[in-house]
């Protein structure tokens, strides 16, 4: 895979911006567009999905959340791969957007260096 097409959702426009920039520089990736709430992140991904590889996604947004954005894209399964990206991974958390259709749940203060690894993988460019 050439560079891992990238929307993230993430209400937060400094962590926004400082992954994309660190995921950008560390994965041969491109973040093509970001939303900051359920209702926006759910109208580009109607429009827009075929043109993403993986949607990130922060669980507390501004209005709504990223568990609503895993619950409207259950069903037909998305042809992009999603994760979750959250200061709120507990097992509880991770077992329900494990549930509804999430590949992986990352915490962000201890787990950014997974989510690398897990973007070099799927983007071929990392060690199995």
């Amino acid at each position: 895979m050439a560079n891992l097409r990238t929307y993230l959702v993430e209400d937060s426009p400094l962590l926004r911006e400082s992954l994309s920039a660190t995921l950008e520089e560390l994965v041969p990736l491109r973040m093509v567009a970001a939303a900051a709430d359920e209702s926006s992140a759910l109208h580009w991904l109607a429009h827009h999905g075929r043109e993403v590889d993986l949607v990130i996604l922060d669980i507390f947004l501004k209005q709504g959340s990223g568990l609503g954005v895993l619950r409207a894209t259950q069903s037909p399964p998305p042809p992009y791969k999603l994760v979750v990206l959250s200061n709120y991974a507990t097992p509880e958390v991770r077992r329900s957007c494990l549930a509804l259709g999430a590949a992986q749940v990352f915490d962000k203060s201890h787990d950014i260096e997974a989510l690398v690894r897990y973007c070099q993988q799927l983007s071929g460019s990392g060690h199995a």
